[in-house]
């Protein structure tokens, strides 16, 4: 049979177009690769099945040529793939889109979002005939062999006789070794690797791809909707598993890879063979994980670093241990300070450190204390985020017990917690005292940590103009400006919580308004564009 899957990405949040091919004709763009559709895709076409996948972040196929295609050659199935809150709307409206243009095709939603609000999905988006809950390895290939009548496809969510069927769950699958590699060479773009939350500064320019060799994180973090989807369990793949995959992507030429798990630096013996493994087998390609600062595996970053690790990202989130015990991080300051000393002695090139700005019940001094930290701290790059909430996460519960949403309105919304949340610091004060903490901040890395900036610029030197690299520094300097300037887009390095304001506003509009601002906001795109060729055709006389 054959199969189409869509990965639908938030347009504000995911890749950028780069500005030249790669050797191969791929266009390059900045982010992370579909791993999700990708996984798919090899175990569709391993039962013998065809599969086309399509990925939003390619200029080369909007949404309308994907209709098209589909409209075309008519896929007995249609996935449309999605991880958060914030894609939802745009999932909703391509799926209405391809509903109205086949109607015979059946349509399937998936990913975390789908998987944790399956019943209140399917009654909002009739048109979508499935949504599927949890892995979808084993899932997607029950369902394409029962089409017709899926009351036996464990995991799924349809309708029967005008009722929400929630089918039974799936038993969580531990054996992971059994899946194929993701389907990589079918997707026709090339990935750069740049810094993480879609920040557009440039690590490497070598072929990227990611990796995932473990889910789920069993730690209880209010804000995080992992342990509720993985059911609070980890799951991982054997080492031999991963290292043979590290050989295939060597092979295919990529030189950069990133860990997709949430919580890599879980299981020392496990790191341990992995790292062993790259290493007898002459792997030469760099690879970069996620972790926590309290993992038990810290006296392993010798080795990590030996066997071409080149980042590792820790969850640090606040300055301050009251903040730190609100969120449940179980972690101390002292476990944050050994675990980034400890990697960068190590040898560990890039530390980056995630923070959270906006927590309940945060002060003014709290926030200090953060940006004091980070200061503080031998990380190489940082991340300060307004701390956001939605559903499936404690935090949610929390707010609906308290009254501040309501699980059957805002379900599919997303909130900044400050706009919600009393006991948070209001919105102003928060992003003024971001803007003087980053102030602070970056003269005190220039100061006391000139050599390690210099080699974090230099890298970016390589890869960007000189002065989108000058922008990412000096626009905490800059102040409030009104309108978006050339390079506005970098701005998210330093001040994502414009971004931050879009993606909250946009779950918020109703179906019909958004769909009216998105097209709206074509047209002007497409206006733009054609006054841009129409400039590039004039005769030099003319101008």
């Amino acid at each position: 049979m054959l199969v189409f899957l869509i990965h639908v990405r938030d347009p504000q949040f995911y890749a950028l177009p780069a500005k030249t091919r790669a050797k191969n004709g791929h266009i390059r763009v900045m982010g992370f690769p579909p791993i999700g559709i990708m996984s798919l895709s090899a175990v569709l076409k391993r039962a013998g099945h065809e599969c086309v996948m399509f990925d939003q972040a390619n200029p080369d196929t909007p949404n309308d040529v994907i209709i098209e295609a589909i409209k075309r050659q008519q896929p007995a199935l249609v996935g449309l793939s999605f991880l958060s809150t914030t894609s939802y709307p745009y999932a909703k409206i391509l799926a209405r889109q391809i509903r109205a243009g086949s109607p015979k095709v059946k349509l399937a939603f998936g990913g975390v979002f789908a998987s944790l609000n399956a019943p209140l999905v399917k009654l909002q988006c009739p048109e979508v005939d499935f949504v599927c809950r949890g892995d979808g390895e084993q899932l997607i290939l029950d369902l394409i062999e029962r089409l017709a009548d899926p009351q036996d496809v464990g995991g799924l969510t349809w309708a029967k006789d005008g009722q929400v069927v929630n089918n039974p769950n799936r038993i969580m699958e531990r054996h992971l070794d059994q899946w194929p590699f993701p389907d990589r060479e079918s997707l026709p773009l090339d990935f750069v690797e740049s810094m993480p939350l879609d920040v557009p500064a440039v690590l490497s320019m070598e072929r990227f791809t990611t990796m995932q060799t473990s889910r789920g994180c069993p730690w209880p973090c209010v804000f995080c909707d992992i342990p509720i989807f993985n059911e609070g369990k980890w799951r991982s793949r054997s080492p031999q598993h991963v290292v043979d995959e590290f050989k295939y992507l060597q092979g295919l030429g990529y030189g950069s890879v990133y860990f997709v798990d949430d919580h890599f630096l879980l299981q020392p013996k496990r790191i341990e063979a992995i790292c062993k493994g790259i290493n007898d087998n002459d792997i030469t390609i760099q690879w970069g994980c996620e972790g926590r600062v309290d993992s038990v595996a810290q006296h392993l970053f010798p080795a990590m670093a030996k066997a071409h690790c080149r980042t590792i990202m820790f969850g640090v989130e606040s300055g301050s241990q009251k903040i730190l015990d609100r969120l449940k991080k179980e972690q101390t300051l002292a476990d944050i300070d050994m675990a980034v000393t400890n990697a960068k002695r190590a040898g560990i090139e890039i530390v980056h450190g995630f923070f959270t700005v906006g927590n309940p019940d945060e002060t003014v001094e709290d926030m200090h204390a953060t940006f004091d930290l980070a200061a503080k701290l031998p990380l190489d790059t940082f991340g300060f985020n307004r701390l956001c909430v939605y559903r499936g996460t404690p935090l949610w519960q929390e707010y609906m017990k308290r009254g501040l949403v309501s699980e059957r309105e805002d379900w599919y919304k997303y909130f900044k917690c400050s706009a919600i949340d009393p006991t948070c610091l209001p919105g102003e004060v928060i992003n003024d005292e971001r803007r003087a903490g980053l102030r602070r901040l970056f003269v005190y890395k220039l100061l006391h940590y000139p050599v390690q900036t210099f080699r974090l610029l230099r890298r970016f030197l390589r890869y960007m103009p000189v002065r989108d690299v000058v922008y990412l520094i000096v626009k905490p300097f800059l102040g409030q400006k009104k309108g978006a300037t050339k390079a506005e887009v970098l701005s998210r390095a330093v001040e994502h919580g414009a971004m931050k304001d879009a993606a909250a506003h946009l779950t918020q509009l109703t179906d019909e308004v958004l769909e009216h601002v998105l097209q709206e906001s074509k047209a002007e795109r497409l206006r733009i564009q054609q006054e841009a060729k129409d400039r590039r055709e004039l005769p030099m006389v003319a101008r």
